[in-house]
């Protein structure tokens, strides 16, 4: 048996911001498609569901690792107030991995992003975290 990453999908606000976001990392769009029926709404669980679906991929990776954002039309969707606070259950954060953390630091802060903490040497990396896309905490770690 073979397991591994296939992706993460980001339920947002704001479609344009987190592909701003994710292109730091080196995500790229794919494709952008409008889901909604009757098959996909009782798959999701989610009567009535209509939704913007865009696919982001990480280029030249193999195997292949793709994001994918949702913009909900119907319903509305619920915003996670809990979203970034990391001493609760569930969901807590997502980090990936980097060759030059200074260098990927520098590139957020062009686009507006800062650091939530400084960075911390722990477990032979050096790790930061920062609050991404619909308040999901992404840390960033290069390997020393």
């Amino acid at each position: 048996m073979s397991i591994g990453f296939d992706h993460m999908t980001l339920a947002v606000t704001d479609v344009e911001e987190a592909q701003r976001f994710l292109a730091v990392l080196g995500f790229r769009h794919e494709k952008t498609v409008v889901v909604s029926g009757e098959t996909i709404a009782d798959y999701m669980g989610i009567p009535g569901w209509v939704a913007d679906h865009v696919t982001l991929v990480l280029q030249d990776m193999s195997p292949r690792q793709e994001i994918q954002l949702i913009r909900f039309h119907q319903p509305v969707l619920d915003i996670d107030t809990q979203s970034g606070y990391l001493a609760r259950s569930g969901f807590n954060h997502v980090c990936w991995r980097t060759d030059n953390l200074d260098a990927t630091l520098d590139r957020f802060g062009a686009i507006g992003y800062k650091p939530r903490n400084t960075i911390m040497e722990f477990h032979d990396r050096r790790l930061v975290f920062l609050d991404g896309p619909a308040g999901v905490v992404f840390e960033l770690a290069e390997w020393i």
